[in-house]
């Protein structure tokens, strides 16, 4: 230790406590990972153990899920809704192996009991035995190290997967080239497995996949959705993509509320499921002039037409879900930014109310208005022309 003490300058020393910190935040992020992704997997487990040998279930039948989720929800444990319940029990199903990555001592403390006890992974289940059948023995992947390289979010896109050896095939490809969950997402929306199949170079497509590949980077992983539910962070701290949308969505909540035109705030970063999708909503308030919802979206990035098209889908979904009695159409505010640009779209929502749509245009802020607001603000945090 002495001699490398003596070797230090003061740029190795910042070097290595930089170093340090990294590492350690990885290693931090790393934990949490696999810890929510034991707890979900260990909610799965027990929900199939009590379906098939609940002393009670009788009394629950199909009403078992909705029931859960519901007293659950009442004592706030988040991410148990009736969708993710299915979605832990079909993550246990698939991954059975998962209980061979963990010391039984964690899984004692984790459970309270002898995890045999608690659910029954025995042979005559047949489970460990079944995916590797179903994968191949060459493809199967071990607990250890599904666990280690992925997160939970990643288990959640490949738990949609139903054939076994294309599963198999993303899994390798995943921890192989360190994918993001986004990137996951992407390769599967490709039909990079089909391609795959059908290349007569693969070698060749694999090469130019990994070039492409978007990485997943570890001190980040504490941004992941069911993580920061998971550790009770406010969406609003996690949720943003860059330091200046975050600056930009502070500033635009004050302004819209200063407007005085009837804005009343209900949430920042709002989790609305779509199908199996989350998505966010930047800003939502309700306006009581209007009597309708505005949800606000930022996008630190030039106009494009997938922008326009996600802000209608959050639109049209709280059409469908939000809308009380006596409410009017929800609409939405698309604010584009770039260096000395700014651009704003309405979304109407096929809109066809004439009256209410001349309403819109009189108490909503002009696009004119909110475009130099946008560029006045981006000059002052210092992205300005």
């Amino acid at each position: 230790m002495t001699s490398r003490v003596k070797k230090l300058n003061y740029q190795s020393l910042v070097s290595a406590i930089r170093h340090i910190h990294e590492q350690c935040a990885v290693q931090a992020g790393k934990a949490v990972n696999v810890t929510l992704t034991l707890r979900n997997w260990l909610i799965g487990s027990y929900i199939e153990e009590y379906e098939r040998k609940g002393t009670d279930r009788a009394k629950y039948g199909e009403r078992l899920m909705d029931s859960l989720a519901d007293t659950l929800t009442a004592l706030r444990l988040p991410r148990c809704d009736r969708r993710e319940l299915y979605r832990y029990r079909q993550f246990y199903l698939t991954y059975p192996q998962i209980v061979e990555a963990v010391n039984p001592q964690l899984l004692r403390k984790l459970t309270g009991k002898e995890f045999s006890q608690a659910v029954s992974i025995s042979k005559s289940n047949n489970a460990l035995a079944n995916i590797v059948e179903s994968a191949t023995p060459q493809l199967a992947i071990s607990g250890r190290n599904l666990l280690d390289t992925l997160s939970f979010t990643h288990f959640a896109e490949l738990i949609e997967i139903n054939d076994p050896l294309k599963r198999s095939f993303y899994e390798i490809e995943c921890i192989r080239g360190n994918w993001s969950v986004r990137e996951l997402k992407r390769q599967i929306g490709s039909l990079y497995y089909e391609r795959s199949g059908l290349s007569k170079d693969k070698k060749k497509l694999a090469a130019l996949v990994r070039k492409g590949a978007e990485a997943a980077e570890p001190k980040f992983a504490i941004r992941d959705p069911y993580v920061f539910e998971f550790l009770g962070i406010k969406s609003k701290e996690v949720m943003g993509e860059s330091d200046l949308e975050n600056a930009l969505l502070d500033k635009l909540q004050d302004f819209l509320l200063e407007l005085g035109h009837g804005f009343c705030f209900e949430a920042r970063q709002k989790r609305i499921l779509i199908g199996k999708k989350p998505g966010y909503v930047d800003l939502v308030f309700y306006h009581r002039v209007l009597k309708c919802h505005v949800l606000v979206e930022l996008k630190v990035a030039e106009f494009t037409h997938e922008h326009l098209g996600q802000l209608n889908t959050y639109v049209s979904w709280y059409r469908k879900n939000m809308m009380s009695d006596g409410d009017n159409l929800p609409v939405g505010i698309l604010l584009c930014t770039q260096k000395e640009h700014a651009l704003v779209e309405y979304a109407l929502a096929g809109m066809d109310n004439r009256l209410f749509v001349s309403k819109y245009q009189l108490e909503l802020p002009k696009k004119d208005e909110m475009k130099r607001f946008l560029e006045q603000q981006m000059k002052d945090i210092g992205y300005g022309g």
